[in-house]
């Protein structure tokens, strides 16, 4: 990498951070139906406002060693490691499209994603802004931008992301019906099948293949460790939305690459 390479990684690191700062506030806000804008960013111990120098993502927090400045109260670290996976995110992103279109969208997908993944950890619901708000995005941005779906044309690119968009959503739809009647209770919430509806608007139908396969695989994984461990109450405590979300992120990062050589694979295509 050049230092012009560096440089530009380097800014979109903390640009990535400062949207991770944002996000703190959307988590903890959008659910209490609060603005997102006013007021400032305070302590919610002393609910004193924050000085601008105790607001820069990450290091911000490490200067004031996880406490307030002003009641001296403890601030959870959960802060700078939102911010810290944001910038990660979005310099993995950068990494695979440096300079590319498909930056905007996939940066709006996983700011998304980021944001759906912590509030349905903290409430056990996705916003309707990550959902239905991808559902409305997702086509928009394939009609701009039809490389999205491989494609050339601006209508065949909407068509694709209605069809990924139709199937996601009744995929889902379909799974969490069948789920309630063999368990005679709700198996899946009605916003991973929003979810996923907005997935299939951005990514693809074929990516809603590889999203659902991975997406359960980590939720078995992760259930199996935890009965391995004696701890089958934090099971339940975890939903499903964040492993769509990582699925998701995974197929951004490299996940359809490896999708396609598994399709060639299988179709004798690669020979």
């Amino acid at each position: 990498m050049t230092f012009i390479d560096w440089y530009f990684t380097f800014v979109v690191f903390m640009f990535g951070a400062c949207l991770g700062s944002f996000l703190n506030v959307c988590i903890y806000r959008i659910p209490a139906e609060l603005s997102v804008v006013k007021p400032r960013s305070r302590c919610p111990k002393c609910l004193t406002n924050l000085a601008w120098r105790d607001n820069i993502p990450i290091f911000g927090w490490l200067m004031l060693r996880g406490k307030c400045r002003y009641c001296k109260a403890p601030i959870s670290a959960r802060y700078p490691s939102i911010e810290l996976l944001t910038a990660v995110l979005f310099t993995l992103v950068w990494l695979r499209f440096p300079c590319d279109i498909l930056l905007a969208p996939y940066g709006l997908l996983v700011f998304g994603l980021v944001l759906a993944t912590f509030v349905d950890i903290d409430e056990m619901w996705l916003p309707d802004r990550c959902t239905i708000g991808g559902m409305i995005v997702g086509p928009i941005f394939s009609f701009l931008i039809p490389s999205m779906h491989g494609v050339e044309g601006h209508v065949g690119g909407l068509i694709q992301s209605l069809i990924g968009m139709a199937f996601g959503f009744g995929l889902f739809w379909g799974i969490s019906v069948l789920g309630r009647l063999m368990l005679k209770k709700d198996a899946m919430g009605f916003g991973d099948v929003k979810l996923m509806g907005a997935l299939g608007a951005f990514l693809g139908l074929e990516s809603v293949i590889f999203i659902t396969f991975i997406s359960s695989l980590f939720g078995a994984v992760i259930g199996i460790t935890f009965i391995a461990m004696g701890k089958r109450e934090l099971q339940c405590k975890i939903p499903f939305g964040p492993y769509i979300a990582l699925a998701a992120i995974l197929w951004v990062l490299g996940g359809s690459s490896l999708w396609e050589l598994y399709r060639d694979w299988v179709t004798g295509a690669a020979y």
